[in-house]
């Protein structure tokens, strides 16, 4: 019965769009994907709608992987066209990189995804006759560090491959690949390497030569082997190189034999971007830790003339909970995440980094490490501690130029340096100069706001309140100051027998900042969340992250997306239970700025809620009636909604009276139950939406919804931090937490008295009790109590601290070391 049912809609559906395309002869979307013509549409929506041009699926192309390395070589399959084996096929990449593609023995077209120095949505074209470009689609172009694992070569030990030729690491390396991706008996081993330069423009005027501009470079150094059998595993014993040991960066690259050395943008497989000790000069064989300590210096003087980037970047959350509750300004490190277990290789002693998400205008990030406790880990106290990155780990617009370039920029600039400095000499103080820990004296956390089951509403001043009408709302919208544009969809509860209960729930959430991509998350059909970009279905099944025009979007699950605009806001929609709940955070730079059902965020809940014109709600004296009516004024405009519409919501609903503090009737045997689940802070909400819906699945989801809006409250508490202290010199400082109430102690080493103080604590004025301890050898101590007098004993002492302090002073420009450059706060 099912599939007879299935087989008449499909074949209405069929007809539906044979009359649509009859009726549109000559219409095409060849060079209009995206547009909604006269007669049938190009868009995306066309498909649930039956409104599409006859060749829609043929001119606005899907592609079968839709994601790639930027580092390109991938065979990305063209879906829903056939073409002659025998023709031709050009594919153009962001209207300027123009490759062969192939056809196969099948007739299924194929592109070769190019080397691009960006990631996210790219733009391509494809040509049948080498003249017209009129057939257009878009795949994603990934962070190197991000592409699949299963299209790259393994480098079997790689801190070994990264590590060849400094003591004690020396012999065969290996590498492996999967051989059923490279489509030939025999393949080539290559060597490409990485650097970035100065180049000078040439000018108009005789014999003049413009400015230098920058340009980032990466190229074929040599092949280790060729025509080696493509077993899936290749070993070498690396020869130190002579001609390109100055090439300090890059990668492996398998190619099929018959394919020319070096030939770019053909099919291939690489390896992630590493350190390249195993090729070095024999030079750095001999002594590794001197020639490192030679590019060390050389780099701290190319530093030395480099812009300060230090003062763009934004301070540190101080705890481990604050900066995994501050989605919308910062995200985990992928080398070092405590959900994914992965080894934090560059920061020992942490369990836990985070990047901010956003460059600075120079291009550069800001790194934050923590550890086991939650604490800040500082450079001042380990080696371990976090460091910010002259250029951003994942690039930043336009990308294209140095040091902007995803991944390889960092790596050249911060990694390589590291490697120098730290890991193969010891000169960490020099790197721990030019790349200081950030404090967390001036971070701000974010105020959030919460939607959640039968319509309840947080605002960012912490007032709850219930609204459950039906429709579009504005949870925050536009003002002169800041373009933020958040709308919730909240739609009848469709109880399992079919009937609507006298109640709503989210549906759908969108957003748009400025001249961002709008973004869609809303409740899949088939279960789970679904996000739309521009109205068009966003897949997630290769990539958990996504790039897009002015927003990223990090979908953790399939009950979990989060979308992060650049001003620092965040919108995270998570399942549970199948009902969805919309948090909202917002950086203090929207304080006063915001409008709509989340309240104006000026920390005064009384006049939440406001209506569109200011005027706030007394949430004392409102009665839920008075409530409704306010917040129905905030209802979105045809003309200003952001939400995609389809068939699914299309439909009209029966109309929906509010219900308000449902009865509870006490011969219902759901009460008992009722009573048993819905307890504790929130359980009035659970209630509410247990009576309304007659299911206790739902009033328990809407409990699990309110406590973790509370456990995001609790992380996203204002800490005082009293700043970084010092070790002193010839001594030791117990304790590495300096946030409110916690106490430092320090002493001296033998032969040395401390002078100041021994304890110092964290006020809650975020000053420290106390005074700064030094450690003063007790020949300077013994000198200056055998002064004449008990003044002349304290002016003498007074003068030795100053003399020793000078002292410090001299020995830290003329040989810094790793704690005496933390001149920052925590």
């Amino acid at each position: 019965m099912r599939a007879n049912l299935r087989a008449t809609v499909s074949l209405l559906c069929g007809i539906i769009l044979l009359c649509s395309s009859e009726t549109t002869t000559g219409q095409t979307c060849r060079g209009k994907c995206g547009v909604v013509q006269d007669g049938c549409s190009c868009r995306a929506t066309c498909v649930s709608l039956l409104s599409c041009c006859a060749d829609y699926t043929r001119a606005c192309l899907q592609l079968k992987p839709h994601s790639s390395s930027m580092l390109g070589g991938r065979a990305l399959r063209i879906l829903g066209l056939l073409l002659h084996p025998s023709g031709r096929l050009l594919c153009r990449f962001k209207s300027e990189v123009v490759l062969e593609g192939y056809i196969d023995a099948d007739g299924r077209p194929h592109c070769i995804s190019p080397l691009l120095y960006e990631t996210g949505w790219i733009q391509f074209e494809i040509s049948t006759d080498g003249i017209q470009f009129d057939r257009s689609g878009e795949y994603l172009s990934v962070h190197p560090s991000e592409a699949d694992p299963a299209f790259q070569v393994t480098l079997v030990n790689a801190t070994r491959w990264q590590n060849y030729g400094t003591p004690n690491v020396a012999g065969r390396l290996k590498m492996t690949w999967n051989g059923s991706l490279i489509a030939a008996d025999k393949v080539n081993v290559e060597l490409w390497g990485y650097r970035e330069f100065s180049s000078r423009s040439s000018s108009t005027e005789a014999g003049m030569n413009g400015p230098s501009s920058p340009r980032a470079e990466l190229s074929y150094l040599y092949s280790l082997d060729r025509n080696v059998v493509n077993s899936g595993a290749f070993s070498f014993v690396p020869e130190s190189s002579k001609d390109h040991s100055d090439w300090v960066l890059g990668n492996i690259r398998i190619t099929a034999s018959s394919q020319s050395d070096g030939a770019r943008d053909v099919q291939a497989l690489w390896s992630s971007g590493h350190v390249l000790a195993w090729h070095l000069g024999q030079t750095f064989r001999d002594d590794s830790a001197a020639w490192a300590k030679n590019k060390c210096l050389q780099w701290d003087v190319l530093e030395e003339n480099q812009p300060s980037f230090l003062h763009e970047l934004i301070d540190c959350p101080c705890t481990l909970a604050q900066a995994r509750a501050d989605t919308g300004r910062f995200h985990a490190d992928y080398s070092c995440d405590v959900e994914t277990g992965s080894v934090c290789t560059y920061h020992p002693g942490s369990v836990h980094c985070v990047r901010a998400l956003q460059a600075s205008t120079q291009g550069s990030g800001q790194q934050c490490c923590y550890d086991g406790t939650g604490a800040l880990v500082l450079t001042g106290d380990s080696i371990g501690g976090s460091t910010p990155d002259r250029p951003h780990d994942w690039g930043s617009p336009p990308y294209g130029e140095p040091p902007r370039l995803p991944g390889y920029s960092h790596w050249l600039h911060n990694v390589a340096s590291f490697y120098f400095c730290c890991l193969w000499s010891d000169h960490c103080h020099v790197y721990f100069r030019r790349r200081p820990s950030s404090g967390c004296r001036n971070y701000r956390p974010p105020k959030a706001g919460a939607v959640f089951g039968d319509p309840h509403f947080m605002t960012f001043d912490g007032l709850g309140y219930t609204f459950n009408g039906q429709g579009e709302y504005h949870l925050v919208s536009p003002s002169p100051h800041r373009e933020l544009s958040v709308q919730a969809r909240a739609e009848r509860v469709k109880l399992k027998n079919g009937t609507f209960a006298r109640a709503t729930w989210l549906s759908s959430v969108a957003v748009k900042e400025e001249s961002s991509d709008v973004i869609e998350v809303r409740l899949a059909a088939g279960g789970g969340l679904q996000v739309l970009r521009n109205h068009k279905v966003l897949p997630f099944t290769e990539q958990r992250w996504t790039d897009l025009q002015g927003v990223c979007v990090f979908v953790r699950s399939p009950q979990s997306v989060t979308v992060m605009l650049l001003s620092g806001a965040a919108v995270e929609a998570r399942l549970h239970d199948g009902v969805m709940a919309v948090t909202v955070l917002l950086p203090s730079e929207f304080a006063h700025h915001t409008r709509g059902l989340l309240g104006p965020m000026n920390s005064d809940p009384s006049d939440d809620p406001s209506t569109r014109r200011g005027e706030g709600v007394s949430s004392d004296g409102a009665t839920p009636e008075e409530i409704f009516i306010f917040a129905t004024g905030w209802n979105v405009s045809e003309k200003a909604s952001l939400f995609t519409y389809d068939p699914r919501n299309l439909l009209d609903d029966p109309a929906l009276g509010p219900a308000f503090a449902p009865p509870e009737p006490p011969d219902d045997p759901l009460v008992a139950d009722m009573l048993t689940t819905c307890f504790g802070e929130g359980a009035a909400f659970c209630k509410h939406d247990t009576l309304t819906t007659g299911s206790l699945a739902v009033g328990n989801a809407t409990l699990r919804a309110f406590q973790n809006f509370q456990l995001l409250m609790d992380a996203l508490q204002p800490v005082v931090s009293c700043g970084w202290l010092p070790t002193p010199r010839n001594g030791k400082k117990n304790g590495t937490s300096y946030l409110q109430e916690n106490t430092l102690s320090f002493s001296c080493d033998e032969g040395f008295t401390l002078y100041g103080s021994t304890r110092r604590t964290c006020r809650e004025d975020g000053a420290w009790t106390g005074e700064q301890p030094y450690c003063i050898t007790d020949d300077n101590v013994r000198f200056a109590l055998g002064a004449v007098g008990s003044v002349s004993a304290l002016v003498t002492m007074g003068v030795m601290i100053r003399l020793h302090n000078r002292k410090q002073d001299r020995d830290r420009k003329e040989k810094p070391d790793q704690t005496a450059t933390q001149e920052q706060t925590c």
